[in-house]
């Protein structure tokens, strides 16, 4: 039995939403860097989308940007049907696009609800959906293997615990239990044809993390990047996570070494998480 490699994507054609910055963008670099041969960098700035893509083919990658908003079903169909039209199919679509927000719990209101259940679990579904209608349509590849994989992005957030900053984003953890449990149902709905499986990082030092870290200093009336000092000195691992680490988890769940893995939540946070 020959050995595939478990971080090779040689030969896939790879779709990323919002992948023009943080995890996204560094989602996109991993995957050409590990052999894809098109990316398409999905993400509601046009300008950063276009930015990632130029990267990418600084790589000798193929890639297109496309501005999709993934709370739009139009946006998502879109986004699909330019993987097919330019590259001929879609092998991996990572449902990556994502927002977060930091506020006590009873000053919460319905807006703040909507915005981020809108953003990760209806952008999530409505670009898991669109995706797997045209991978249900192609031929599988070689030897059998699934005709696609979605990746989807859910968090440790959505698990239990979380720690003190659980007050301050109860919609963000809700969104992130959501992302899981959708990514179980649809791994059901879709088999034996796409595998379905989510990625739960920790805490990935990007920009959304600067942000939080502002906001939850403010709040707490400590100086700038006290949380998030606090936050990474709990990491069993003693750092912080950086994109690369997101993107060797997905690369392996993209590679034929995950073929027989589906709805699974993997978390992959230096140990702040143990199951």
């Amino acid at each position: 039995m020959s050995v595939q490699p478990q971080t090779s994507a040689a030969g896939q054609v790879v779709a990323i939403t919002g992948a023009g910055q943080g995890i996204g963008r560094g989602l996109a670099l991993a995957f050409a860097r590990a052999g894809a041969r098109a990316i398409v960098v999905a993400d509601i700035d046009e300008a950063t989308a276009g930015s990632v893509a130029r990267e990418v083919r600084a790589l000798g990658v193929e890639a297109v940007a496309v501005r999709a908003n993934v709370t739009s079903g139009e946006d998502c169909e879109a986004m699909v049907q330019r993987a097919t039209r330019d590259f001929g199919r879609l092998d991996v679509m990572v449902c990556n696009a994502g927002i977060t927000q930091l506020k006590p719990l009873l000053e919460l209101d319905g807006v703040d609800w909507d915005r981020m259940l809108a953003v990760n679990v209806k952008g999530s579904f409505l670009s898991l959906q669109a995706a797997a209608r045209a991978m249900r349509e192609q031929p599988r590849p070689a030897g059998g293997r699934p005709r696609g994989k979605i990746i989807m992005m859910a968090s440790i957030a959505g698990r239990s615990g979380a720690g003190p900053i659980a007050a301050l984003i109860a919609p963000y953890r809700a969104s992130k239990a959501a992302v899981i449990s959708l990514t179980q149902s649809a791994a059901i709905a879709l088999a034996p044809d796409i595998t379905v499986n989510a990625i739960c990082p920790g805490l990935v030092e990007t920009d959304m993390w600067k942000r939080m870290d502002r906001d939850w200093t403010a709040l707490q009336g400590v100086p700038q990047g006290e949380a998030w000092r606090q936050r990474v000195a709990a990491v069993p691992l003693g750092r912080p996570q950086q994109p690369e680490d997101v993107a060797g988890l997905a690369l392996y769940l993209a590679s034929p070494a995950a073929d027989y893995m589906t709805g699974q939540s993997i978390n992959i946070d230096g140990g702040l998480m143990m199951n």
